[in-house]
């Protein structure tokens, strides 16, 4: 790990983000919008953090009408075919990443990798990838510097990058504040 440095600041891991963030083509998240535009049931899974940007991804897609689903939550129904999986993984080989994916393939499920490693073994099972450039807690070459621990870039850009193909699908179903507000909590 690079060491911290005692004046780290919230500018710095915005440049960090920024820096990843724009090599990230718009068409990238315009597509990955669509197709999530023309998938009935989607759901999302990850471990740790990557795991917390998957469940803010899926209660989003909620807000915004979608029919999203958690793997692994007691309430998540079974996949079948037809159905889309978004696996986040910034290194592309957590296990119960990988696992799930291999299962959804042979259950005829699409799937879409969320990771910096587009020939990891999640990447290879998957027929859509989101590549997301950042820094994961291997440090491997090619990846951006980060003075963050960990994966801390891959799970900040991760959550920017997904908030935009929300913002996307919410822009191609006509969703307006009123229709996210209407299906956000009301028994906080």
């Amino acid at each position: 790990m690079n060491q911290v440095q005692s004046t780290a600041t919230a500018e710095q891991i915005i440049a960090e983000i920024s820096q990843v963030i724009t090599q990230v083509p718009q068409e990238t998240i315009q597509q990955l919008a669509t197709q999530l535009v023309n998938s009935q049931r989607i759901f999302v899974t990850g471990e740790g953090r990557s795991g917390f940007m998957a469940k803010s991804f899926a209660m989003r897609l909620m807000h915004l009408g979608a029919d999203s689903h958690v793997i692994g939550e007691t309430v998540t129904p079974a996949l079948a075919a037809g159905d889309l999986l978004i696996a986040v993984s910034g290194s592309g080989t957590t296990k119960a990443a990988v696992w799930t994916a291999d299962k959804a393939t042979e259950l005829g499920c699409h799937i879409v990798a969320v990771t910096t490693d587009e020939s990891s073994p999640l990447g290879t099972l998957s027929d859509t990838i989101l590549h997301i450039p950042a820094a994961t807690k291997y440090r491997r070459e090619g990846e951006a510097p980060s003075i963050q621990p960990l994966g801390s870039l891959f799970d900040q850009c991760t959550h920017v990058l997904l908030d935009a193909v929300c913002l996307n699908y919410g822009q191609l179903k006509q969703v307006q504040h009123g229709d996210v507000f209407a299906k956000h909590s009301n028994v906080e």
